[in-house]
């Protein structure tokens, strides 16, 4: 096959693979995956002296920037992917900013050390992932630029073709960095022995939530806890507020519509009620991509197998779904995917699902992206939905509508109102309006305010105002509210009659942990003393249970891995070991048996145990020389970070 790489100097923008010019770029999710798990990810290290102010960049290394833009192209990326979390953004932007960091880190040494990635290796790579995308010596540019698109990643081909460089001169650097590391015949076998290690335990947990209710509590305790600890019921600031909400949701009631503004509004809208034809399948999905002819031979048999199950009289088409689909998206919702246009699906779909009737199942569709199954579970054809089909959603819009309409103008009038009189007052402004008053319970800086909706001018006008000021409407989540202070009670020490609850909930876990450390105790004395263990947790009224056998990179449900309590391989059969403290629970256990590795099974493990050690020493090599070389780069002053711009980036949404 003639596979001509694409010429690309470092600092030129990469071209899109040429027809003529076979594969280079392919399966995106694949190798930005690979990236993502293969590098180290770390936090934003402290920023050191050096710093830069460019608004635009985040940091700087060797001269090359890292930009804003950068940072949010990727976090937008994880976002409409779903991979991201929004309570997880500050984490996940964290780790972005650090892997682009050391990206232009890995390009700064290879640029020093005269390493560089040819777009023949390129090419190479690609091809080696995923041949099926070059046919007759060139590049099926539609397959490709389609299953680049499919994978839901948001890059572009450039941006594609550039990331699997970075990834091959990476690893470049990282094999220079741990060709030279080994591992002994010693090491070998010492980590055999270790690996196939295992042990069982009759076990006992005590945990100290389910003792607060055996805490005995008398006033003398709480008062005397209360003084002791003084310092932790300290009262923050309270404010109590009057207010009147202008809810638009509560003026829907009072919208009356004639029939003659409906109708103008459907026949305003008709061209939105056009439906076109369409059909709702559900698949079962078999992916191909990257596989061999050999592989997708015995991929299709599976397929097959699956239609028959599918086609068999009283089957249910979503049990075989979830017993063949790889496609997790729609997996667990018996493969549905909703209602689909024409347009809107490989073709290879397309046609099969509309020529299906309601209900009908065809036969094993082969895509570029894998094989598919589809079944017709709903189908239409082109119409304008009738008046009374969108009567609904007709009347929610105009109430809607209409109810905010009413909810700014009320507002707009008691803003006019507030204006001109000096020293209005809350409740005659609710009587003329016709609106409602509340009175929110004590209120300190941290506590939300449900009745009242949230915007933080409210949050800043509640802590701002005095008593007796009556505020202009402000806009929250749930309308307009206008508000006026009504008492401020000062942050304070808290009295113990005001803190009392609070006092009695810490009086309580506070002694139930010193119980369920006692218990604990007392446990492991009476096993190691040579009392039946079982019996001993039964006269303390502790259950106990017995786990599997566990091995060193093992756990117990409900009690963690066995890397906390490692101590149990050093403790003989039938003894008791000294409690293990689990960060909340106590851990009580005896080791009921001690199995020792099989040394027959060694020359079977060697190999695999060989790689899995070699490759941990290597990542601590690795490990090693990234962190001696952004050492160096700091000294140098090379690498710089812009704080403001990483302090914008970690709140922003």
């Amino acid at each position: 096959m003639d596979v001509s790489p694409v010429g690309r100097g470092t600092h030129r923008k990469a071209k899109p693979l040429d027809t003529k010019k076979t594969g280079v770029r392919i399966l995106l999710g694949i190798v930005v995956g690979v990236i993502a798990v293969s590098m180290l990810l770390y936090l934003v290290p402290g920023m050191g002296s050096a710093n830069i102010t460019n608004a635009d960049v985040v940091a700087e290394v060797d001269g090359q920037p890292v930009s804003v833009d950068e940072v949010l192209e990727q976090r937008a990326r994880l976002e409409s992917n779903g991979q991201m979390p929004p309570q997880m953004a500050r984490f996940y932007t964290a780790q972005i900013v650090d892997n682009l960091v050391l990206e232009r880190m890995m390009e700064a040494e290879a640029k020093r050390l005269g390493i560089t990635v040819s777009e023949s290796e390129v090419a190479d790579r690609i091809q080696a992932m995923v041949p099926g995308v070059v046919v007759n010596g060139k590049v099926d540019m539609t397959a490709y630029s389609s299953q680049i698109a499919a994978l839901g990643n948001g890059m572009t081909v450039e941006q594609f073709e550039d990331q699997i460089r970075k990834s091959l001169l990476s690893e470049k650097i990282q094999d220079l960095v741990t060709s030279s590391v080994s591992v002994s015949p010693e090491e070998v076998r010492a980590e055999f022995l270790r690996k196939n290690e295992k042990i069982k335990l009759d076990y006992a947990l005590i945990h100290p939530d389910s003792l607060e209710s055996q805490v005995q509590v008398a006033d003398s305790d709480l008062t005397a806890y209360y003084e002791k600890n003084k310092v932790k019921y300290q009262v923050p600031e309270q404010r109590v507020v009057r207010y009147l909400l202008i809810d638009p949701g509560q003026l829907q009631s009072q919208v009356h519509l004639p029939d003659s503004e409906i109708q103008a509004y459907y026949n305003a809208h008709i061209s939105e009620y056009k439906v076109e034809d369409r059909v709702q399948i559900s698949v079962i999905q078999f992916k191909t991509m990257g596989k061999t002819d050999a592989e997708i031979a015995e991929i299709r048999k599976k397929a097959e197998e699956a239609l028959k199950e599918a086609k068999k009289p009283n089957a249910k088409f979503e049990d075989v779904v979830k017993k063949y689909s790889e496609d997790a998206a729609t997996k667990d919702k018996g493969g549905d995917m909703g209602w689909v246009g024409r347009g809107q699906a490989l073709p290879e779909m397309e046609r099969a699902a509309f020529s299906l009737p309601k209900g009908g199942i065809s036969d094993v569709v082969q895509t570029q992206l894998g094989l598919y199954i589809i079944k017709v579970t709903d189908k239409e054809t082109a119409h304008i939905k009738t008046l009374a089909e969108v009567l609904p959603s007709i009347l929610e819009v105009l109430t809607t509508q209409q109810a905010q309409a009413v909810a700014n103008d009320d507002s707009k009038k008691i803003s006019d109102l507030l204006r001109r009189n000096a020293h209005p007052v809350l409740d005659d402004i609710a009587k003329q309006f016709g609106l409602a008053t509340g009175e929110t319970k004590p209120i300190s800086v941290n506590d939300a305010t449900p009745e009242l909706g949230a915007s933080p001018e409210l949050h800043d006008a509640i802590f701002r105002m005095r008593v007796g000021d009556v505020s202009q409407p402000i806009v929250t989540d749930r309308g307009f509210v206008v508000i006026s202070i009504q008492a401020i009670t000062p942050a304070h020490q808290g009295a113990f009659e005001e803190v009392r609850a609070k006092v009695t909930g810490d009086f309580r876990h506070d002694k139930a942990v010193e119980l369920a450390k006692q218990r604990a105790a007392d446990l492991a004395k009476r096993g190691q003393g040579g009392e039946d263990f079982s019996k001993a947790a039964k006269a303390l009224n502790i259950e106990v249970k017995t786990s599997d056998l566990i091995g060193r990179d093992g756990s117990i449900p409900g009690a963690g891995t066995a890397t906390q309590f490692v101590v149990a391989f050093g403790v003989p059969v039938g003894k008791v070991g000294d409690p293990v403290y689990l960060g909340t629970d106590w851990l009580v256990f005896r080791v009921s048996e001690h199995q020792q590795a099989n040394p027959a099974d060694f020359e079977k493990q060697k190999q695999e145990v060989e790689d899995s050690l070699l490759n941990s020493k290597r990542q601590l090599a690795f490990e090693s020389f990234r962190e001696a070389l952004e050492n160096q780069l700091r000294a140098e002053r090379k690498l710089t970070y812009n704080r403001d711009a990483l302090n914008k980036l970690a709140g922003s949404p």
